[in-house]
């Protein structure tokens, strides 16, 4: 039997064995375009109608009948009459494709982008140059104006550019900087806003005994995204650009002959099966987190999960998903979508686990949902639940996981400081007689912001000196960033390290600092780049500036903070602008959020400080308009 193959990645097709099917309805390839889409999913024929039409017929529902009998008849001509189509199925309220990812370019493409993630250096390599031939053009690109194919296109222009920039990293790992020019000139025309791009780039010339081209192309790269863009390089393109100035040897690449220990270890765990790789490969991502490699485990963590999720078994997708036992000290996520994902594949297999599943998974799941859920959704029975597990089974790893997920959710309102200082005490008390160093650190941030919001800065900076020794014992590096943010803000030290691996500490937070402290002191206030905070900094920036209709109307829909760390400074610099500027409503809101923090000290980051919370507003910049 000839085999049926779908191919979407350019002109959307069909063909059967070596011969082309005949799509020649353009409604035909929409409709195999939106079930290839869907993933094998039921697609609703009330979504068909939608889809096809901007303003449906009458008959619509006919008529996508039709079309489906078309595309059946197309894509299965030697089927015989009256018997049940294999590969365009009607199920429930709707239709599907039934195909393997093999039979579907794009299929194919995502499994095997899934499954290169675990592999080897030498093993990825191929897998991904591969994925990257099914490319014959831009996927769906006859449909371009369309929804449903605009944010496919989207969605598949990155997946593509990041296969590129994997690709090009693993040449340049297996020493091969020849292959990655040619790649890599052609996608920085494509995406010149991606930076990885650009790095890798001039990695590879420089390799090439290309010094100065690597140069001039990061001098094309800063003028590009500066003038063209309007944005400024980040940190890795300046870095590289000094390093190759100065003949960094760390550039050039060493090949490993097999003899570390990390080596041998890597080699040995190749030789096991695919589920003891998995695991293995979900116990070392918290160590990299740990360690500093936050935005290297997050990628891999994602690609571990997809992995275990394909394998159908519930009991061991909990275990890769649940098994990051990471504690979190930033109540931002640094990839907002990424925890969602990690959100949805937790409910998933929660939903899915057998009833014998032990209650520690269980509790490791629950933990996870309540983490991950930090700054955007209530997950606090998630967290509650997951406690009453780990002190049932009297593990201190687990209940420190879990009092870490519940801390994340202990922002419901303002002025709970004295709250998540409690919840810090237990974990050092719980890590300190397990000898667990990470939750220690952990517990010991926690009451270093705790105490910054109570006001006690002399026990606070005690901490921060138990931090960063602690950091240093244990080879805790990012536990130093708080400290150092903690001891410019509050004790007049030395500017505090970038953070690099947080984005929380480099987008916005730098110019949001400023700002702060230009207030305590009254001073002229700056503007500049304050990322996601912007809304509630913008109404006082206008107001200082003598812009009050501006600010007014900045200050008529200011959304409500995220119930996170900077909860209180947030809602400080709205009171503050609704006083400058005679807003009475916006003055209201703020007093009314503030005021369960009556006692307490806007600076439960410990990175940004702004006084009183309370006073901050009602007393010392005058009356408020209540």
């Amino acid at each position: 039997m000839s085999k049926l193959r779908i191919r979407v990645l350019g002109p959307i097709g069909a063909e059967l064995g070596d011969t082309p099917l005949r799509l020649s309805k353009a409604r035909h390839r929409e409709l195999l375009g939106l079930l290839v889409a869907a993933r094998g999913r039921t697609v609703s024929t009330q979504r068909l109608v939608d889809e096809l039409w901007e303003d449906a017929p009458s008959g619509a529902v006919g008529a996508v009948r039709t079309f489906i009998g078309e595309l059946r008849r197309l894509l299965e001509p030697a089927r015989p009459p009256r018997t049940p189509p294999a590969v365009l199925l009607t199920t429930g309220n709707g239709y599907a494709l039934s195909l393997r990812d093999d039979d579907v370019d794009l299929w194919h493409v995502e499994r095997s982008l899934r499954s290169a993630a675990g592999l080897g250096l030498e093993a990825r390599e191929p897998v991904l140059a591969a994925s990257l031939e099914k490319w014959r053009g831009s996927p769906f690109e006859e449909f371009s104006a369309l929804p449903w194919a605009a944010a496919e296109r989207a969605r598949l222009a990155e997946l593509r550019a990041a296969t590129v920039e994997q690709l090009a990293s693993a040449r340049l790992d297996l020493g091969r900087p020849q292959d990655v020019l040619a790649l890599l000139d052609a996608h920085i025309g494509e995406h010149p806003w991606r930076e990885e791009g650009w790095r890798l780039l001039a990695l590879a010339l420089y390799r090439s005994a290309r010094q100065a081209d690597a140069l001039a192309l990061l001098t094309r790269a800063r003028s590009t995204l500066r003038t063209d863009l309007g944005l400024d390089p980040g940190t890795r393109l300046v870095e590289l650009e000094q390093r190759i100035l100065r003949h960094d040897p760390s550039l050039d690449p060493v090949p490993d002959d097999g003899g570390s220990l990390l080596a041998r270890t890597v080699v040995a765990a190749g030789r096991t099966g695919e589920r003891a790789q998995l695991e293995g490969v979900a116990r070392l991502l918290p160590v990299l987190a740990v360690s500093g490699s936050v935005q290297l485990a997050g990628e891999q963590r994602m690609a571990a999960i997809a992995a275990a999720e394909q394998f159908g078994d519930p009991e061991l997708a909990a275990r890769v998903i649940g098994g990051f036992e990471v504690p979190g000290s930033w109540t931002r996520s640094d990839d907002p979508a990424q925890s969602a994902e990690i959100v949805d594949a937790a409910v998933r297999t929660l939903n899915v686990l057998p009833a014998g599943t032990s209650a520690r998974v269980r509790a490791r799941l629950l933990a996870t949902i309540a983490m991950e859920s930090r700054g955007t959704a209530a997950r606090m029975a998630e967290a509650v639940e997951a406690e009453r597990i780990a002190r049932d089974l009297n593990d201190p790893a687990l209940l420190c996981f879990a009092l870490s997920a519940r801390y994340q959710q202990t922002f419901s309102t303002a002025g709970l400081a004295a709250v998540r200082k409690a919840i810090g005490d237990e974990i050092i008390a719980l890590a300190v007689d397990a000898e667990l160093p990470t939750f220690e650190i952990q517990g010991r941030l926690i009451r270093m912001q705790a105490l910054c919001a109570l006001d006690d800065i002399d026990a606070a900076s005690h901490e921060a000196d138990l931090i960063d020794a602690l950091a240093t014992r244990y080879d805790r590096q990012l536990a130093t960033v708080f400290t150092g943010w903690f001891r410019w803000t509050f004790l007049q030290g030395p500017p505090p390290p970038d953070g690099d691996e947080m984005p929380g500490f480099r987008t916005g937070l730098p110019a949001l600092a400023e700002l702060t402290a230009a207030v305590r002191n009254g001073t002229d206030l700056l503007d500049g780049d304050f990322g996601p905070y912007e809304p509630w900094v913008r109404p006082l920036l206008l107001a200082r500036s003598g812009r009050l209709t501006e600010a007014r109307a900045a200050l008529d829909v200011v959304p409500e903070p995220p119930r996170d760390l900077l909860f209180e400074v947030s809602w400080c610099l709205v009171g503050l602008a609704a006083v400058d500027s005679g807003h009475p409503g916006a003055a209201r809101r703020a007093h009314e959020a503030l005021l369960p923090a009556a006692g307490e000290r806007a600076a439960g980051s410990c990175a940004i400080d702004l006084g009183p919370a309370l006073p901050n507003v009602l007393a010392h910049f005058g009356k408020p308009v209540l």
